[in-house]
């Protein structure tokens, strides 16, 4: 955040200076891109005049206030209209949805949910000139390597012919098109499918639709595999099994006593693993491979497991069984406290950022296997309420591990019943 407000300060208080900075810049990117092979003609074309986009870098900096139960994550991005409307466009492009599927493998409501998703049907493909965004993003330094290899993708692109520089538009990221494919995807995985000699995923239904469905399947995608199936876990589940990494067949899963959220078999023969995306009293998944496959798309428990609702939803099926979990969300600040608190209890949280990591979650299950709370790892209000509370007792004890910063490391739990 403090970047971020200087940039911003430098671009308000000094934009004679800060624009200065970015020419200079500008200058030394084109001879670059000049000497990968990128035109004259491309590089006036998408890079004269243009200058950093405050808006870009807002939107990079932002963090979000709180964070995001499941239930209102997936309440938000499937409702009956957005169910509706893609059960439509189904029929209505059927002959092309069923090419693809044949070809590729990829069932045609899984492609209709990425679309829908990703673009809300190719309703909001984004508005911003991708060169622009990606200048700016190169040019800031928080991230400029990607961006900049990306910057050189898009040129590319345009070099190409497949799209002008004007109207390469999209995300303020530099995704674009129905499916919004970063230009480095773009150019590894995108399809001229309606064979008119170029790649438009603005305007060609056809190039967007199999250039999606020749990502995912070169990605890995398994045909007849679930994304996510929603289970039902047995009275007395080991709650320490449910979590992405531990995998195991679906037969020792059956044998535990998990069910189908409709009381029938589990599909399939692999290897899976069990989420609990709000915790222990929400909904249970098995994920299978196409899950990790749509992970590579998006690397977002919640955004794969919503691919696979309104999928599940856009072929007919049922929408969830069991209830949210907990109600609530913690804040970011709040997160930073629970982070504060479990490193000084002794449970390493890593720093105290705000952002909900692995090592996080990892201090959350450890800390509730000490304290005899149900192991889901899951940062619920109540889980704070009591690491709060078991703070404070410990502070009073003069039993806390202070350290310097919430950077530092911290081995053995202290104060556990």
């Amino acid at each position: 955040m403090r970047e971020f407000l200087f940039l911003l300060a430098m671009l308000v208080a000094s934009p004679a200076h800060a624009y200065a900075d970015f020419e200079i810049w500008l200058a030394a990117f084109r001879e670059e891109a000049a000497a990968q092979g990128i035109s004259a003609a491309t590089l006036d074309a998408a890079l004269t005049g243009i200058t950093p986009v405050e808006r870009v870098i807002e939107l990079d900096r932002r963090q979000p206030e709180f964070l995001q139960t499941f239930a209102d994550y997936l309440g938000r991005r499937i409702t009956p209209a957005q169910v509706a409307r893609g059960q439509a466009l189904l029929a209505e492009h059927a002959a092309l949805l069923d090419a693809v599927e044949q070809q590729y493998g990829i069932p045609k409501a899984v492609l209709v949910a990425f679309w829908g998703l990703e673009t809300n049907y190719g309703t909001t493909l984004g508005s911003l000139n991708i060169p622009a965004s990606l200048a700016t993003l190169a040019f800031d330094g928080r991230r400029s390597t990607f961006f900049r290899s990306q910057l050189l993708d898009a040129l590319r692109i345009i070099d190409a012919g497949h799209v002008a520089a004007v109207d390469m538009n999209g995300s303020w990221a530099g995704a674009m098109g129905h499916m919004q494919f970063m230009p480095s995807t773009f150019r590894a995985y995108a399809v001229d499918a309606d064979g008119d000699g170029r790649i438009d995923l603005w305007q060609s239904l056809p190039d967007a639709m199999h250039s999606a469905a020749n990502y995912l399947r070169r990605a890995g995608w398994r045909p007849g595999e679930p994304v996510a199936l929603e289970v039902r876990l047995p009275e007395g589940f080991d709650l320490r099994r449910a979590r992405v990494s531990h995998r195991q067949p679906v037969a020792e899963w059956a044998a535990l006593g998990v069910l189908a959220a409709d009381g029938g078999a589990l599909p399939g023969t692999g290897r899976t693993a069990i989420v609990l995306p709000q915790g222990w009293q929400g909904p249970a998944f098995m994920v299978y491979d196409n899950f990790d496959v749509v992970m590579r798309w998006n690397r977002s428990v919640n955004y794969a497991l919503a691919v696979a609702q309104l999928a599940q939803q856009l072929a007919g099926g049922a929408a969830l069984v069991a209830q949210a979990g907990e109600a609530g969300a913690l804040s970011t600040a709040q997160v930073k406290t629970l982070q504060q608190s479990l490193n000084e209890l002794g449970f390493d949280a890593g720093p105290a950022d705000g952002q909900l990591g692995p090592l996080t979650k990892t201090a959350i299950r450890l800390y509730q296997a000490a304290y005899r709370l149900p192991v889901d790892g899951y940062p619920a209000p109540s889980v704070l309420a009591h690491i709060e509370q078991t703070h404070a007792a410990a502070a009073d004890a003069g039993q806390l591990i202070l350290t310097p910063d919430a950077d530092t490391a911290v081995d053995k739990p202290i104060g556990q019943p």
